[in-house]
């Protein structure tokens, strides 16, 4: 488990670069003796291992994970909360693809991944801004191909709150002022359902009227002929009657049925909110940001309701297009990007939305000459139609996820899978995101740590890829003694004549807050062996 680690941490695209590539880590004792380890396995014995690992062990690692991140994350929320600003979290559902002629990935379907229909599995990711690290991963869950954004809204809100321990003061008397509203809307139905089963059974009357007038003329002989088909006539128009006034019964007995039910939900909703807040005597302002592929009316209404301020795009293209009609000529597009401008409505209410929103029509301009449209949405105090440039900029901060999810597909190739055991996928995929924090934990480390000298390495303004595919991948000598440690690299290296000088101390072999990922990942890979 712990070599599968450092192997994500040094890029490594397949598992067996392990074992074969050009300078293999199963080979590099230095490295091995740095994590703790007397050496490392051949990648072979990495993959059975992977290959044997079951939920329950896989979740216990996570856990230690998240245990292990937990001091960095809360001193950033701290430091945010002394500085007065609200968190910014972001959230996003990103496609890890396998080949779609495979049949050996477990649960693997096809969906919408990279502007594609391909099979393999979805992963659900929050983050949030530090003031020292920049972006620090959360969370991340995994799901099936098939898995669409609009339904993973709550889910990624939710695991962000357990990340954290923290949560904004829900809206609750926007809820209770929605369910009240809700009842309002519903009284109609009600009344109609009365209507309609007096309806019936009006028309069950008439027919049995008719059937008994039916009856009295064929037993009188002196009725005609015409007469009795006349009646029998008007006995099939009241069946037919009585099927129709059925059917309408029918439906509006299932609205009414949907509506207590989506009453019951709202009512559930409002009891738990209620607890929340009262289990919550410090709540936090926290912004959420979300693409479009969240949102939807209902998404916006929980989030909205769930206390956050929120930063998202309208998942309706027809609400857009509805949006282009209001834009009167006398109405001034403010330029808000190199390529785009916007027009914007204050506390705007839409048909199915129980909220007003603040919504920002965008228009680009393309290189074929042609307009692409979307739809800004804001939800909380700070008045963004009046600085279209801010809002624009401020929701197009989530890019930050964006970057983030690119970063570990093409640093730490998250997206080549390298095991088909789907408890293993979901630990890659906890690695994954644990080792892009801990090498920015760790570059702030070694900033503070090291000695002072001309010649050493400014690890933070490598950045994060030059540090994996660059720094880890250079050679260098090691040198240990009484007086601390020297690490010089090659002089046939781009790092040539480069150094980390760090003094003696403790913390040079395990920081005690990395104990607990050390003995876990020892313990699991022993109890599997």
């Amino acid at each position: 488990m712990l070599e599968l680690f450092v192997a994500i941490l040094a890029g490594a695209k397949h598992l067996q670069d392990i074992s074969l590539a050009a300078h293999p880590l199963d080979k590099d004792l230095a490295v091995a003796q740095a994590w703790g380890q007397s050496s490392w396995a051949d990648y072979s014995g990495v993959s059975r291992t992977m290959g044997k690992l079951s939920w329950e062990e896989a979740r216990a690692l996570v856990a230690v994970l998240e245990r292990v991140g937990k001091p960095f994350i809360e001193s950033e929320l701290k430091l945010i909360q002394r500085q007065g600003k609200a968190v910014e979290q972001d959230g996003d559902l990103t496609g890890i693809p396998v080949s779609n002629t495979s049949r050996t990935y477990p649960n693997a379907a096809y969906g919408h991944m990279d502007d594609e229909i391909r099979l393999g599995y979805q992963a659900g990711v929050t983050s949030f801004h530090s003031p020292t690290y920049g972006r620090l991963w959360l969370s991340v869950e995994h799901h099936a191909g098939d898995t669409v954004s609009c339904t993973q809204a709550e889910g990624l809100v939710l695991a962000a709150e357990k990340r954290t321990e923290l949560r904004p003061r829900r809206r609750t008397e926007l809820l209770q002022g929605r369910i009240e509203a809700f009842q309002r809307e519903c009284q109609p139905t009600e009344k109609r359902l009365e209507d309609q089963k007096a309806a019936l059974e009006k028309a069950y009357s008439a027919k049995q009227e008719t059937l008994v007038q039916l009856q009295d003329a064929q037993l009188n002989q002196k009725t005609k002929p015409g007469c009795i088909q006349s009646l029998e006539r008007r006995g099939l128009r009241r069946q037919q009657a009585i099927e129709s006034a059925q059917k309408r019964l029918e439906k509006t007995l299932h609205l009414l049925q949907t509506q207590m039910e989506q009453e019951k939900i709202l009512r559930t909703r409002l009891q738990r909110f209620e607890q929340e807040n009262t289990d919550n005597p410090d709540p936090r302002k926290i912004c959420f940001r979300l693409d479009a592929g969240f949102g939807t009316y209902a998404n916006i209404a929980l989030l909205i309701e769930m206390g956050y301020e929120l930063y998202t795009k309208l998942h309706s293209h027809k609400v857009v297009q509805a949006l282009q009609k209001l834009v009167l000529p006398e109405n001034t597009w403010t330029r808000v990007g190199k390529n785009a401008e916007m027009v914007a409505w204050t506390a705007l209410k839409l048909d199915n939305c129980p909220y007003p929103l603040s919504l920002g029509l965008e228009r680009f301009h393309t290189g074929d000459k042609k307009l692409k449209h979307s739809a800004l949405v804001y939800f909380c105090d700070a008045p963004v139609t009046q600085d279209l440039p801010a809002w624009f900029g401020r929701y197009n901060g989530r890019q930050d996820i964006e970057a983030g999810i690119k970063e570990t597909k093409q640093v730490f190739y998250l997206h080549r899978i390298n095991v088909r055991s789907e408890p293993a996928i979901y630990l890659q995929e906890a690695m994954t995101i644990f080792a892009a924090n801990f090498i920015r934990w760790t570059a702030i480390w070694i900033e503070q740590h090291a000695q002072p000298d001309q010649n050493q390495l400014k690890i933070r303004k490598m950045g994060i890829k030059r540090q994996v595919q660059v720094a880890a991948h250079t050679s260098a000598k090691v040198i240990i003694n009484s007086e601390g440690m020297l690490l010089r690299f090659s002089p046939a290296s781009s790092l040539a004549g480069k150094t980390l000088l760090f003094p003696a101390s403790k913390e040079l072999v395990r920081p005690n807050y990395f104990l607990p990922l050390f003995t876990l990942f020892e313990m699991i890979a022993q109890r599997l062996r």
